[in-house]
């Protein structure tokens, strides 16, 4: 299966997930290009970006895996498959 760049995007409400969301990302973390992190202290969030370079399913499992943990949101973007 060919492999897409995808964005995730994270929003953190609930810190108590963090722990099991960095073991997550560190069980991709062969198929992740960049990741940044910003605390938004005045909304008491934290949003993060995860930059993929996978197939189409692994991108789906990761999303899907961190849109499973309590307090977590995660919403993934593909950029097209053109060459």
């Amino acid at each position: 299966m060919q492999n897409r760049v995808a964005l995730i995007g994270i929003i953190i409400e609930n810190t108590d997930s963090i722990e099991r969301l960095n073991h997550i990302l560190s069980e991709y973390s062969q198929h992740i290009i960049g990741r940044m992190g910003i605390p938004y202290h005045e909304k008491g969030i934290n949003i993060i970006s995860i930059t993929v370079d996978a197939p189409q399913n692994v991108t789906s499992a990761l999303s899907g895996k961190i849109g499973s943990l309590q307090g977590i949101t995660a919403k993934t973007i593909y950029a097209s498959d053109k060459k």
